[in-house]
């Protein structure tokens, strides 16, 4: 009978398991050093090309090439750049009618020789359509036929005998990455138009969320400097976690807030503190928001401030709600 083998031991050869690994690791990150240090002009008339143009970004590639073609369009996509991976093959079968003479090529190729990819190339020159290449070989025929070539040459792969090809992809996924992150620095792209695209996400949520679609509206804990503080001891009682709001007469502005520290740090001092005024207690410049803030704004407030909620603001500085703590982190803001 078979005996498993005792997962307790070491694997035989575990170190040179590990170290063939971290050779891999060396030797593709040491790729795309050397992409970094010989980034040059080229890259900037690629980044002026994109920037304006007015149609799509058309990305394409052959086999692991069109993997990373795929990624590379995603990305522009998600950073405000609209971009479509074409294959080049289905190109030549009516998926060309998708691009315009207002759109960009990303044609990838390591060796820029690859057959399959040339009707697609042919096709985007005949509309006039300006093509990068990120290739190996600025003097292929993708070369020859590109507006600007990006070198994605790699002195060796990382598979043995070069089977398969591994640093030449992440040094094309690199270059994809440094073109589109350029490309939304140049453009302006935003954290919130981030989140506009991501909406799904949790940098979307937070980026989306505001003060006002989680904050109170009603039954809120308002009191004016004159009332004694048995009403306040009331009103913390009954809404725990809160503080106790106080606006000026006739409900004008805000003047301070009565914070259950507030209270504890009154109990101390007299035992004989119900009658006494809300405005003698209270916090006369509180920490306050806006429904417009962003939710996780007020969060970092009350993080850096130990406060369990807020006053929500109008532009007088009335009070038109109050926002809790873990009313924010049950919606997300955190």
């Amino acid at each position: 009978m078979h005996k498993p083998a005792d997962a307790s031991k070491p694997h035989t050869g575990a170190k040179q398991l590990v170290d063939r690994g971290k050779r891999v690791l060396a030797l593709e990150a040491a790729a795309v050093q050397r992409l970094a240090d010989t980034l040059g002009p080229a890259f900037a008339r690629a980044i002026e090309i994109l920037a304006n143009a007015k149609g799509r970004v058309i990305v394409s590639g052959v086999g692991k090439s069109g993997l990373i073609a795929r990624k590379i369009a995603a990305t522009f996509t998600s950073t405000g750049t609209p971009a479509m991976f074409v294959h080049p093959v289905d190109s030549l079968h009516g998926d060309l009618g998708i691009v315009s003479r207002d759109d960009v090529g990303i044609m990838l190729s390591k060796s820029g020789a690859s057959d399959e990819l040339f009707g697609l190339v042919n096709q985007l020159t005949r509309l006039g359509v300006p093509i990068i290449a990120l290739t190996g070989d600025a003097n292929s025929p993708l070369g020859r036929q590109a507006t600007v070539v990006l070198d994605a040459s790699v002195a060796e792969e990382a598979c043995p005998e070069t089977l398969a090809p591994t640093a030449s992809t992440t040094v094309a996924l690199a270059l994809g990455d440094a073109l589109a992150v350029t490309l939304l620095e140049v453009k302006g792209f935003r954290r919130e138009d981030f989140a506009a695209l991501h909406p799904g996400g949790v940098l979307g949520r937070k980026l989306l969320l505001r003060v006002a679609d989680v904050m109170l509206t009603q039954d809120l804990p308002l009191l004016t400097p004159d009332r004694p503080m048995r009403e306040c001891v009331v009103l913390l009682a009954e809404k725990r976690g809160t503080v106790a709001v106080v606006q000026g007469a006739g409900n004008t502005s805000l003047v301070g807030v009565v914070t259950a520290g507030d209270l504890t740090r009154l109990m101390e001092r007299t035992d004989k503190f119900l009658d006494i005024p809300v405005g003698d207690v209270m916090t006369k410049t509180p920490k306050a928001t806006t429904a417009g803030e962003l939710a996780s704004a007020a969060v970092s407030l009350m993080e850096r401030h130990g406060i369990m909620a807020l006053p929500v603001l109008d532009a007088d500085r009335k009070v038109v709600g109050i926002v809790h703590l873990h009313d924010l982190m049950k919606a997300g803001a955190v």
